[in-house]
């Protein structure tokens, strides 16, 4: 496989354009399923590198297969202000992607109604 998982989050939050490109096929694309939204590899860069704000990547886990990376990753602002969570399915061919499949969440309390059913507990303080 080849593709440094790592490396691709670390270009991604430098918003280094020229290595995110290196990551990528020419013809891949990215899909952000939250927004019904496909992107072109220049797209994504553009994207990401014209984003707003300073932010920090801490990827939490990897599962690696013969064929795609899932990372689950946390992305908030340096100010700790804005908080997100993002699962990413990343197809890969030849040690780049092929596409990527993105789902992301904001982060929050729970909903007030199931917060009044008093179930569950935090995972985190």
């Amino acid at each position: 496989m080849s593709l440094n998982i790592k490396e691709f989050w670390d270009a991604v939050l430098r918003q280094n354009a020229d290595a995110i490109r290196e990551c990528f096929l020419p013809d891949a694309r990215v899909n952000w399923h939250n927004t019904n939204e496909r992107f072109t590899v220049e797209e994504f860069i553009r994207v990401n590198c014209e984003y707003p704000g300073e932010w920090n990547v801490k990827v939490k886990q990897i599962v690696i297969t013969d064929d795609q990376i899932i990372t689950a990753t946390h992305v908030f602002t340096k100010d700790d202000k804005l908080h997100f969570h993002v699962v990413s399915f990343i197809r890969v061919a030849g040690g780049k992607i092929v596409s990527i499949d993105e789902y992301w969440g904001d982060d929050g309390p729970p909903p007030q109604w199931r917060q009044d059913m008093r179930i569950g507990t935090k995972i985190k303080d």
